[in-house]
């Protein structure tokens, strides 16, 4: 398969725009999942654990496929970025699904996170296979610190996730201000240590793709992360003045 440079940047560009839009038509509610979630007549939902199963496993899926499409051989570089953007998704598809504890989830955002993450599943893929050019691979600064950016904010993602699944236990359903390591900090040190991973992988594979990938993650995530923060602020009075929503002592 040929590098197609054109479909690359309109994907590219467009996953920029989309960031904006949800930026910009969420600014006074968020996506209806998780604690936001609005129960209506005619939301239909599903198992939550199978909702994050379905929705992430296309960013793993498709890249393999990319792989079984006859093309030049790739150097170790090339794999070893693409396996990180995969790991992060095997974890999201195969852990993180079983470990969740919500019970429902919207139908209809379920859908749209799946036609997300199989259009960046093939954007990520199709660019690292086909596009880049990752000969100095060994050498490259950019490389080594973007994936020391990547795998701390990867830590920081699954340690907060960690310490929100062991705030409440089995069968209660009250929240609770969370505790333990960056939740010092930040309300929502899970999506501080994602943007870390992705802006991360966007300095170790320095290509406009996975530059728009972390642009529309700040874009969807980065609202998120300051509503969970104004939820917090409102549900308990003795929340910690001193934490930020986003970033440590910034935002």
């Amino acid at each position: 398969m040929y590098c197609n440079k054109d479909l690359l940047n309109y994907l590219s560009f467009g996953m920029v725009l989309a960031g904006l839009w949800h930026l910009y038509h969420h600014k006074k509610i968020q996506t209806c999942y998780g604690r936001h979630m609005e129960h209506t007549p005619h939301t239909r939902l599903v198992p939550a654990s199978l909702a994050w199963f379905l929705q992430e496993l296309p960013a793993i899926v498709i890249p393999i496929l990319l792989m079984l499409i006859p093309h030049k051989p790739n150097n170790v570089g090339k794999m070893l970025l693409l396996g990180t953007f995969c790991l992060h998704y095997f974890h999201r598809t195969f852990i993180y699904s079983l470990l969740i504890r919500g019970r429902s989830y919207p139908l209809n955002v379920m859908m749209g996170a799946m036609m997300f993450t199989s259009a960046n599943g093939f954007l990520q893929g199709h660019y690292l296979l086909h596009c880049a050019q990752l000969d100095e691979w060994k050498t490259d600064c950019r490389l080594k610190i973007g994936l020391l950016f990547f795998y701390t904010g990867m830590a920081i993602n699954l340690h907060s996730d960690y310490c929100l699944r062991n705030l409440r236990k089995n069968g209660e359903v009250i929240y609770k201000v969370p505790k333990g390591g960056l939740f010092k900090y930040v309300s929502a040190p899970n999506y501080f240590g994602e943007l870390m991973e992705w802006f991360g992988y966007a300095i170790a594979t320095w290509g406009l793709p996975s530059l728009s990938f972390a642009v529309f993650t700040t874009c969807f995530i980065g609202p998120r992360a300051i509503y969970h923060h104004r939820f917090y602020k409102g549900k308990f009075k003795d929340y910690p003045k001193s934490r930020k929503a986003l970033i440590p002592y910034l935002l």
